[in-house]
């Protein structure tokens, strides 16, 4: 089992598989590094493909101090991957939880990703709707300290973002469970309260977007509510962003369609790395309705 160090000494897992420039997946609060099988085994046949799971997930360390989680963490974690497999540029691909830590890593060090996909990207991120956030990211929380991971995994997976995953694809649906219950209940308290429930709201990143030159690919579901309206800003603040919306699609995107997410990313990253991806024209910004 491969694992790096962190610059504070958290180990994490991850693996690596094919050759070419890098393409490093991040992933969501419910999955782990597995959750990018469908997304590693197309793009390894051309790209060096790293995946790996975020602190708090086993075989991930699983630090038992909330100062060691935060959205910052997420951010550098990246950073130590990219460092630790002498990493100068990558694609980097986020779904939910990793979308946010992708952005704030394009945010941070944008001579370092040659592209980022941010899928499922919002939650939380409305600003009249932070506290209730903030509740349910603490209800959460509570609820794997005092139940079952089975049971929590079970309950999650019936969330309004999830049952679309359920629908399509019922043996996929039963193994997103499985990973899931078979996480650590520490690493998901630990990460609800320090990284989703402490992380910065979209809409304060919004001038900082506004300066982003890092070739951006926004995609979200179209059942995806709280992914809507942030997916809708991030296009226009981010000049260099496109924004793709999957139909009848829920939270887990790249689970539920992987053969679309794939194909989409794999355009994205010819797109970029051949010099045609440019910044949004000026004369398409309209300035009145008609």
């Amino acid at each position: 089992m491969a694992h790096l160090v962190t610059d504070d000494g958290v180990k994490l897992y991850y693996e690596e598989t094919g050759s070419g420039l890098p393409v490093v997946f991040v992933h969501e609060f419910a999955g782990d590094y597995r959750s990018y099988e469908q997304q590693v085994r197309c793009f390894s046949r051309r790209y060096r493909c790293i995946a790996y799971n975020a602190r708090g997930y086993p075989p991930s360390d699983v630090p038992a101090d909330l100062a060691k989680y935060s959205q910052e963490r997420a951010r550098e974690d990246i950073r130590c991957v990219l460092d630790a497999l002498k990493i100068d540029r990558a694609h980097v691909v986020g779904v939910s939880m990793g979308a946010f830590a992708a952005l704030h890593f394009a945010l941070a060090y944008p001579s370092r990703a040659i592209s980022v996909v941010l899928g499922g990207c919002g939650y939380g991120a409305e600003p009249a709707k932070r506290e209730q956030f903030a509740a349910e990211v603490e209800a959460g929380a509570r609820r794997f300290e005092t139940l079952s991971m089975a049971d929590v995994a079970a309950a999650y997976a019936e969330g309004p973002g999830r049952v679309q995953l359920r629908d399509k694809d019922p043996r996929g649906y039963a193994e997103f469970v499985r990973h899931l219950a078979e996480h650590s209940p520490v690493g998901s308290a630990m990460t609800l309260r320090g990284v989703q429930m402490r992380r910065p709201s979209l809409y304060d990143l919004v001038d900082r977007m506004k300066q982003m030159t890092v070739p951006t690919l926004v995609i979200t579901g179209d059942e995806d509510e709280p992914c809507l309206e942030p997916a809708i800003m991030m296009k226009r603040a981010i000049s260099s962003a496109a924004l793709i919306t999957f139909p009848r699609t829920g939270h887990a995107l790249n689970l539920e369609e992987p053969a679309l997410f794939n194909s989409l990313c794999d355009q994205f990253f010819h797109q970029v790395e051949s010099g045609r991806w440019t910044r949004r024209n000026p004369l398409a910004i309209p300035g009145r309705i008609f």
